[in-house]
């Protein structure tokens, strides 16, 4: 009889944490379709989502933005908010496209899930972009925002 109790009890229990669970992931679900239908942002390809997306990084020295040199404005590739122009871009030989500032308000510091380094995302959609590092001594401002590629569009100054 105390089997029987004791396997009912927990029988409920595991019902009352499933159906708890499945209500938190549909309320997510739900609050990320809405958030998603709001924003105009573009159609990312599998590459692009998983470093914007899941935070992931491009291999060093092969992102088509790193030894771009013309003059313009560099935009998230997942919304179009301008973060970056090309007169803060340096060359740190790091194998990213390297900044020493960004557009004011354009980029938001979170720290990284590492606990060492500090995340850098768009302040709009907050697509991943890669990393900020202080105290390197690259410039004269001490700042390498070092970022992917492949999180950013190039939109080139109007001759």
């Amino acid at each position: 009889m105390k089997a029987l109790i004791n396997k009912t009890f927990i029988l409920a229990g595991l019902l009352v944490i499933t159906s708890l669970t499945a209500c938190a992931q549909r309320d997510k679900k739900e609050q990320a379709q809405k958030t998603s239908k709001n924003m105009d942002w573009n159609k990312l390809t599998k590459e692009e989502e998983d470093v914007i997306v899941r935070k992931g990084t491009e291999y060093p020295g092969t992102g088509k933005l790193l030894n771009n040199k013309e003059k313009g404005t560099y935009v998230c590739r997942r919304c179009n908010a301008p973060l970056f122009t090309s007169e803060n871009k340096f060359e740190s030989e790091c194998g990213w496209p390297s900044f020493d500032d960004e557009i004011k308000g354009a980029v938001e510091r979170i720290p990284d899930a590492d606990g060492m380094r500090t995340e850098i995302v768009c302040a709009k959609c907050k697509a991943h972009l890669g990393h900020v590092f202080i105290g390197e001594g690259f410039t004269r401002k001490n700042t390498r925002n070092c970022v992917n590629s492949i999180s950013m569009s190039f939109v080139p100054d109007k001759k």
